[in-house]
This record gives C-alpha cells, sequence and structure tokens, in this order.
C-alpha cells in the first residue's frame, strides 16, 4: 500500500518508484486526500470508484473526477509517471532546469516541457503568510539585458539609443532566522522610487521591526513604523552588524539560474521564475525527498491553463 511516509529519497529512487501509474494514483491520492477522498465539485464524500479507468463519480453531484482535476495537472494528456519525476527535477535542482532538458529527460516536446515547469512554479507559489519581523533585508536589483546587446533592427523598431536599458526591476526583503531559516521574497516592481518600495515593505514587513538596507535615497524616509538602518556600499558592506550581503546571495542564485539555466525570460513571466528561486532558497534545509513531498500536497486549486500562462495581460 502507497502511503505519504512511503517516497523516495533520490532522483534514481523517483525514476523508478513512479513508473508504475497505480502507484502515482495512490501516492498523489494519499498526499491529496489524508483524511479520505471528496469531490472537488462538490466536496462531498459519497463516492462510487471504477479502478480500471482511476476515476470517482460523485452521487449527489453526478460529476466523474480523476485524482488529476482541480490540480496543476489536470486536463493534461502526459501520465502521472512523467509529471512526478518532472516535480522532482525541478524542487531538487539548485539552478533550476531548462525546458529543453526536461524534453530530453522525458521524451516530450520543449514546448510541453514548458508549459509543465510553469504549471509546476504555479504550485510553488507562496500563499499568505505572516508578515516578516525581527531583522529584514530590504534591497532591490534589475534583471535583463542592455541595448547594446540587442540586434540594431530590434532597438531602431523600438526608438531607443545607446545606453537605454531593457532591465526589469525587481525587489526583494529576507528575514533573519536561527540556524539558517531565514525566508525571502521576491517581487517583481515597476520602478525603485519611495512610494513603490514603502507599499511592498508596508505590506510584508511588520511594524516595529529592524530594517536593513543600502543607501539608496527611496530608503531614507521611511518614517516611524520601523528601525531603519543602513549601509553605504560605496564605503563599506558591512557596519556594525548591518548588512544586505544575505539577500545579495539571494540576487547571485537568482542570476546564476536566469543566465546560466534558463538563459532568457520574459519579463511578463519572471514573476514565476522568482517564486521558483525564492521557494527554493526558503526550503533548503530539507532534503530531496522532504522538498518533493511538500510540493506533491501543493498542487491543488493551483490549474494553469496555457491562454493564461501567454497572455502579455499577466500582472507584473
Amino acid at each position: 500500500m502507497v502511503t505519504t511516509e512511503n517516497h523516495p529519497e533520490t532522483q534514481l529512487e523517483a525514476i523508478r518508484y513512479f513508473s508504475d501509474p497505480e502507484v502515482c494514483h495512490e501516492y498523489l491520492k494519499a498526499k491529496r486526500w489524508p483524511g479520505g477522498v471528496t469531490c472537488p465539485h462538490c466536496g462531498n464524500r459519497e463516492l462510487g470508484y471504477v479502478a480500471t479507468v482511476r476515476l470517482w463519480r460523485c452521487a449527489p453531484c453526478k460529476k466523474r473526477f480523476s485524482v488529476k482535476v482541480g490540480t496543476i495537472f489536470e486536463a493534461s494528456p502526459l501520465p502521472l509517471s512523467k509529471w512526478l519525476p518532472c516535480v522532482w527535477l525541478i524542487v531538487n535542482a539548485k539552478n533550476g532546469v531548462s525546458s529543453c532538458e526536461i524534453a530530453r529527460s522525458l521524451g516530450v516536446t520543449q514546448k510541453t516541457a514548458w508549459f509543465m515547469l510553469h504549471r509546476i512554479r504555479e504550485a510553488l507559489k507562496a500563499g499568505s503568510f505572516e508578515k516578516m519581523k525581527g531583522v529584514v533585508e530590504a534591497d532591490e536589483t534589475f534583471v535583463g539585458g542592455s541595448a547594446d546587446f540587442m540586434h540594431k533592427k530590434v532597438k531602431k523598431a523600438k526608438g531607443i539609443g545607446r545606453g537605454f536599458t531593457s532591465k526589469t526591476a525587481v525587489m526583494g526583503l529576507l528575514e533573519h532566522a536561527d540556524k539558517g531559516r531565514s525566508r525571502v521574497r521576491a517581487k517583481v516592481i515597476k520602478n525603485t522610487q519611495k512610494k513603490t518600495l514603502k507599499a511592498i515593505i508596508d505590506g510584508t514587513v511588520e511594524t516595529g521591526s529592524t530594517l536593513h538596507t543600502d543607501a539608496w535615497v527611496a530608503y531614507q524616509s521611511l518614517g516611524p513604523d520601523y528601525i531603519h538602518r543602513f549601509v553605504d556600499h560605496a564605503v563599506e558592506y558591512v557596519r556594525d552588524g548591518v548588512h544586505t550581503n544575505s539577500l545579495e546571495n539571494f540576487w547571485c542564485l537568482l542570476k546564476r539560474t536566469l543566465k546560466g539555466t534558463y538563459v532568457h525570460v520574459n519579463a511578463e513571466q519572471l514573476e514565476a521564475y522568482l517564486d521558483e528561486q525564492a521557494w527554493r532558497f526558503n526550503e533548503r534545509k530539507l532534503n530531496d525527498g522532504e522538498r518533493f513531498a511538500v510540493v506533491a500536497g501543493a498542487v491543488s486549486g493551483k490549474r494553469l491553463t496555457y491562454k493564461r500562462l501567454t497572455s502579455r495581460k499577466l500582472a507584473r
């Protein structure tokens, strides 16, 4: 019998373990409904089950559903024996894994692999959680390339000249914690002005916390809500225990992933890559099997359609 405790601990074990469709079905069922199967449409427990096709039928609402319905796997023709190893690969790859690599490993097209990865990133997206408190680092960075590396035809079409930057601004907040349990949040922002940064800090950091920042002028008037300490990077990087080095470390990990693994990321979808890297950073103390188990239990209620993913109306 498959249980949530009976799960693989290495990539080789995962590939072997999830090669059986029945094992995949039972594992995901145990993770999704630990207290017993309920209808995802009406929440009822009066169900009939057809083992040959692995489908339930709800008696009150008359609807049929599989273990995929209502999850990131819904409406996918790919079997769970490909989905679950893909989840394992992305959550345990320190620098991420490209869609081309997934396509080669699983025997699917690059387009399919790209869509699979974005569905999994939807499961990695952080929901609402408690505000950060104590000592919190705040910093911003820019992701993207300079116009110097654009083709001259592209620059002409966009009407831009030398020195123009097409980089996207990103803000990060990192909460200090004991024993390396610090956590980070990162978000795409429209600019680095005081109003923008202050709104994110107010919504993420608990009043009365200590904020560590650099000497950027937008941080200099945060008001009496926080204990603000800063360090001028033109002079030094650490002063009396005040620094943003932990967040700078996260930026290094993020940019190494974007440049080395994904190479190019559209600004409209950058938020998903930030969620991926932030989740991996926050769960870094878990082992591979534990990270996989966490995500396997968070796939419900997070469906992402291809139309919504490719729409340029995605909020930045």
